[in-house]
C-alpha cells in the first residue's frame, strides 16, 4: 500500500524531513482509498465494521480553512466546491487550521449518529498542509485539471506529487513546482 502510494504522490523515507508529515498521509490514503479499514474490519469486531464503513465514504479534498471556532472549523474544498462544518478536531488539528495560510488535502470522515440525528464530520490527522505561497498556482494547476477531465483523486494526487518536488529541493520555488505540465494527461 506504501509503495501504491508513493507512485502516485513521489517517495520518502525516514531520513526526510518531511517523512512523519508524508506517513500520515499515507495511513489516511490506505485505510480510505486502498480499503484497509475495510480489509480490517472483519476482524475487530462491529464496532469497527461503522469505522470502516464511514473511511470507505471519505471525503477527500484540498481544503482552505474559512473559519476555526472552539467547536470546530468551516472549511471549503477547491475541488468541489463543498463546504463542511467540521465538529471534532483535535489540539493539533485546531492549531494548524489556525494557522493554514494556505490549502490543506485531507480526508473528512462522518462520525457515528443516531438514527435521524446528523453525524459531526472529523477530519483524519493525515491531512497535508500544502506551502501558502503555492495557493495561486494550485488554483490553476486544479482548473486545467477539471479541463482535462481528471478525477479528485489523480488531481489531488498530482498536487502532492508537485508538493513533493517542492520539499525535495531547496531551491524551488512554489510556481515552478506546482505547473499545469506536471499534471498527467487523462
Amino acid at each position: 500500500m506504501r509503495a501504491a502510494f508513493e507512485r502516485r504522490t513521489g517517495a520518502f523515507g525516514p531520513e526526510d524531513p518531511w517523512f512523519e508529515t508524508r506517513s500520515r498521509a499515507f495511513w489516511d490514503d490506505a485505510l480510505t482509498t486502498q480499503g484497509f479499514a475495510a480489509l480490517a474490519a472483519p476482524h475487530a469486531g462491529d464496532d469497527a465494521n461503522l469505522v470502516a464503513r464511514s473511511f470507505a465514504e471519505a471525503h477527500r479534498g484540498l481544503f482552505v480553512a474559512l473559519e476555526v471556532l472552539a467547536g470546530g472549523a468551516h472549511i471549503a474544498d477547491l475541488w468541489s466546491g463543498a463546504e463542511l462544518f467540521v465538529g471534532r478536531l483535535d489540539e493539533a488539528q485546531r492549531i494548524a487550521l489556525e494557522h493554514a495560510d494556505g490549502a490543506f488535502d485531507a480526508r473528512v470522515v462522518r462520525g457515528p449518529a443516531d438514527a435521524g440525528a446528523v453525524p459531526e464530520l472529523f477530519v483524519l490527522p493525515g491531512a497535508l498542509h500544502h506551502p501558502p505561497d503555492a495557493l495561486p498556482a494550485m488554483r490553476e494547476v486544479i482548473a486545467a485539471a477539471k479541463e482535462r477531465g481528471l478525477d479528485a483523486g489523480a488531481a489531488l494526487d498530482a498536487l502532492l506529487r508537485m508538493e513533493h518536488v517542492m520539499r525535495s529541493s531547496s531551491r524551488v520555488k512554489a510556481a515552478f513546482a506546482y505547473r499545469i505540465e506536471s499534471l498527467p494527461r487523462r
